[in-house]
């Protein structure tokens, strides 16, 4: 049996952008080419890129992962290839400080020159080469951090600022689409920002970690007015709400969100995260890193369907 790219990418439980870097970058998968040009994966690819995903979920990076499987023969990749069945040498650390800087360097000079395609590139290199909550950690936000700075600076235009970011939402929007559909039936989870919020990529980070993590996450986006939050809440019954503060700007927002929530759904779980989610006084805050948040709003879940 052989797939199409964006069926081998839903067997393997990555995005096509992913698969493409993969390819591209590691030689993990050869796919075979029609005479149109589009590629097509068999089962062995499907089990390789399933293999090299389980590893760097493992905490190998993706380069030492594909490393590791480049020249193992097709017939050592079972038909359900898990943990135990991998290469099970300990992971060499990688030079996280020198990588972090240099990739984040080279984004913000793409940025400033407004080069689309290698903002794509780097932002696809950045993504290939963790597990999705490492990269985004170690990669993607010191990136955006950094883009920040360039842009107070002036070494960035606000044009190339928004370039930049919304490449980097676009691929973030991907990786969401990729992390699967909670069951219809599902009371979800849902992740948004309060009104006059706009920096919406941490929140949105943090919706495909939780959706990974099999929470049943719907993500609102951006500058939601606390009505807005309420509809939502009661059209779609839903278990919690999970309200963004990238900035301390947002506080006064997030509270007015937060109360309104709690006066109308008082049996509704109320978490924060972000920046300025400590300041804010109203139901739970989500502590810092995506893992931790997950894990912890999966405990808060959790105890109140006891």
């Amino acid at each position: 049996t052989v797939y199409t790219i964006g069926e081998a990418a839903r067997r393997a439980g990555v995005t096509p952008e992913l698969l493409r870097a993969w390819e591209r970058r590691y030689s993990v998968v050869s796919p075979v080419r029609t005479k149109s040009g589009y590629r097509l994966y068999d089962d062995v690819a499907i089990r390789r890129l399933r293999a090299m995903q389980g590893l760097i979920d493992e905490g190998w990076t993706a380069s030492t992962a594909a490393a590791s499987l480049r020249d193992m023969p097709d017939a050592e990749f079972p038909d359900t290839t898990s943990p135990a069945e991998l290469p099970t040498t300990t992971p060499p650390e990688r030079p996280v400080a020198q990588a972090d800087v240099d990739v984040a360097h080279r984004f913000v000079r793409a940025a400033a020159d407004m080069d689309a395609p290698a903002l794509e590139q780097i932002v696809d290199e950045m993504m290939a080469r963790a597990s999705f909550e490492v990269a985004a950690q170690d990669f993607v936000f010191p990136a955006l951090r950094a883009l920040g700075s360039a842009w107070e600076s002036g070494e960035v235009s606000v044009a190339a600022e928004h370039a930049a970011s919304t490449t980097v939402h676009r691929r973030l929007g991907a990786a969401f689409d990729a992390a699967g559909r909670p069951a219809a039936d599902a009371r979800p989870v849902l992740v948004g920002l309060p009104p006059g919020a706009r920096h919406e990529l941490g929140a949105l980070a943090f919706a495909i970690a939780a959706r990974r993590a099999g929470l049943p996450v719907r993500y609102l986006g951006a500058d939601l007015p606390t009505e807005d939050w309420l509809r939502a809440i009661q059209r779609t019954n839903a278990a919690a709400a999970v309200v963004g503060v990238p900035t301390d700007a947002d506080l006064d927002a997030a509270r007015s969100v937060g109360r309104g929530l709690r006066r109308k759904r008082p049996d509704l779980v109320i978490a924060f995260g972000g920046s300025g989610a400590p300041s804010v006084g109203i139901g739970e805050v989500l502590p810092d890193g995506l893992t931790a948040a997950v894990d912890a709003l999966r405990r808060l879940v959790t105890l109140t369907r006891r």
